[in-house]
C-alpha cells in the first residue's frame, strides 16, 4: 500500500509519461495482462488510454488490473488510468 504522499510523487512522474496501452472494444485478455505485466516489471508506473468504444468502465478497469496484477491504482483523469507495482529492480525510489 502506497501513502498519500508516494501517490503524489508517482502522479507528478506519470504527467511526463505517455500511454503505451489501450483497452477498447475487445476488453481485457490474457495477452492484455501479460503485456502490461511486463511493461509494470520494466517500468514499474504504467498509464493505459481507455478508448471510448470500450464496455467497460474506469473503475472496472482500475479493480480488474490492480487486483490481477497486484499493482497500486495511482490516478484516473479522463479516459486515462495510471497504476504502480514495484519491481525486484527498484526503478522508482519513493519519498517515505
Amino acid at each position: 500500500m502506497i501513502t498519500g504522499k508516494q501517490r503524489s510523487y508517482l502522479k507528478k512522474i506519470a504527467n511526463n509519461t505517455e500511454s503505451i496501452f489501450q483497452i477498447g472494444k475487445n476488453g481485457i485478455t490474457e495477452n492484455f495482462i501479460k503485456q502490461v505485466d511486463e511493461a509494470l516489471n520494466a517500468r514499474e508506473i504504467v498509464k493505459i488510454n481507455i478508448l471510448k468504444n470500450s464496455e467497460l468502465d474506469n473503475q472496472e478497469i482500475i479493480e480488474i488490473l490492480t487486483e490481477r496484477l497486484k499493482a497500486e491504482f495511482v490516478q484516473s483523469i479522463g479516459r486515462k488510468i495510471t497504476i504502480y507495482r514495484e519491481s525486484k529492480d527498484k526503478i522508482i525510489k519513493l519519498p517515505n
